[in-house]
């Protein structure tokens, strides 16, 4: 009997070390009922039934951790699948996925829409799946139940959602949900825009970006941000900063850390990736809720990654079918606010930092490390021994264009559409199982815990 099930020899990993910091180096990861069982020398001795050597040109990484995935399903399929979500994860290094309670039907907000959302997920998810609750008015009660059921906390909108039935919170109930989440030390994660400035804002509507970018102004974040801070350190709550795009936030997020305020934030590849100036007006594929705002800004948020202040990069996978994005008449106040990414992720967040001079490791501790950590993955998010041997093989010169058509997600409706990206998955594994991402689905369900 061989000591390893399946030994990755690479010249190139990023691996983790017992105090967190990552490397990349040449070794033999070996691995056994799916588990990393060991990390030792490139050239040291190999015992196990496989072994797979990595060509020179790529890179063995963990697989990512999405914790913010809209899959939609059930009820709104037709926008995307587990199927088709969990596989255009997969083909982008993603080996798991934290979905979202909307825009699906029911919501997610009590363990009834949990179990729905469980039974439609079981039999087609192709990577591990874990399940956020929502936060809505009159579901306080439900919060605990859905807690100790296994959801990894709790998501809340400060405005209209975009869906009628998964309202916001006003800052009574949602000082009441912050009050009642702490009560159990979970985690409320907050879409953090003000309602008010954006209703005194200008009109959306028509095709210019311009007019679409002022109708949601960094003031409108930044206001939000405040009050959510203020409303953790009163309830002792631990929040986390969803979709950060307004740089103006970041010194807000630093004090508040700095001040034992227990508060994480993340940003998204396309904040990091696109800037308004290039966007053409009509063109809604890159409309999202907060926009894509100026160069400068994301310069600041990249330089808020680098400086920690900012966490976690991951996709807002917010997917429509094509119609929604309403390209006949190219109408940003009409068409769906969200940008498809999953299957490209990695290789949007690697052409910029590696022009920006950051490393893999950088990305592996934003894109898989920190995400991970964030909701209590202590089993995902590192190459090191005792983590789940979920892990992409990646290399990280190759250039190629993106075609939406090409791509897995439901419909072909990309942001990246054309954009020559640079770094290609090869191949994605699970528990030591390489994901065929036409063959049957091995994905297991997550609880937090």
């Amino acid at each position: 009997m061989s000591a390893w099930d399946l030994a990755f020899r690479a010249r190139r990993a990023v691996v983790t070390a017992a105090d967190g910091s990552r490397t990349e180096t040449a070794c033999t990861v070996g691995v056994r009922d799916g588990r990393i069982v060991a990390v030792v020398g490139h050239d040291d001795p190999v015992d196990a039934d496989v072994v797979v050597d990595l060509a020179d040109d790529e890179v063995l990484l963990p697989g990512l951790v999405d914790t913010h995935v809209h899959v939609n399903e059930p009820g709104r399929t037709e926008w995307e699948g587990f199927a088709s979500a969990t596989a255009a994860a997969a083909a982008g290094g993603i080996t798991t996925l934290i979905d979202m309670p909307l825009n699906s039907i029911p919501s997610t907000v009590s363990t009834d829409a949990l179990d729905v959302k469980r039974a439609v997920a079981e039999p087609e998810a192709r990577i591990d799946v874990g399940f956020w609750g929502g936060a809505v008015p009159g579901n306080v009660p439900d919060l605990r139940a859905m807690h100790e059921a296994g959801v990894f906390g709790f998501k809340c909108f400060l405005l209209h959602s975009g869906v009628d039935e998964f309202p916001p919170l006003s800052p009574a109930e949602l000082e009441e949900a912050m009050r009642e989440i702490a009560s159990f030390d979970g985690l409320l994660i907050v879409h953090a825009e003000d309602a008010q400035i954006i209703a005194d804002s200008e009109n959306a509507g028509g095709r210019d970006y311009a007019g679409f970018l002022a109708s949601r102004p960094r003031a409108a974040e930044n206001t939000a941000i405040a009050d959510v801070i203020a409303a953790s350190r009163r309830t002792g709550c631990r929040v986390h900063i969803l979709h950060l795009s307004s740089a103006d936030a970041v010194p807000l997020v630093a004090a508040a850390k700095k001040d034992g305020v227990r508060i994480t934030a993340e940003t998204c590849p396309h904040y990091l990736s696109f800037a308004a100036e290039e966007i053409a007006d009509g063109a809604t594929q890159f409309k999202c809720c907060p926009p894509i705002r100026e160069a400068d800004n994301r310069d600041a948020l990249w330089q808020a990654l680098s400086d920690g202040v900012i966490d976690t990069v991951v996709t807002d996978h917010s997917p429509c079918t094509t119609e929604l994005k309403r390209f006949d008449i190219g109408d940003f106040g009409v068409a769906w606010g969200g940008i498809a990414s999953l299957q490209v992720s990695l290789a949007a967040v690697w052409s910029e930092a590696r022009r920006r001079g950051h490393s893999l490791a950088d990305v592996v501790g934003w894109m898989s490390a920190a995400t991970a950590a964030q909701v209590g993955l202590e089993s995902k998010g590192a190459i090191a021994v005792g983590k789940d041997a979920d892990l992409a093989v990646f290399a990280p010169d190759q250039e190629f264009v993106v075609h939406a058509e090409e791509l897995r997600h439901r419909n072909p409706v990309s942001a990246y559409d054309d954009r020559t990206v640079t770094g290609c998955v090869r191949s994605t594994w699970l528990a030591g199982r390489r994901i065929d991402l036409d063959g049957p689905p091995q994905g297991r369900l997550l609880t937090r815990g």
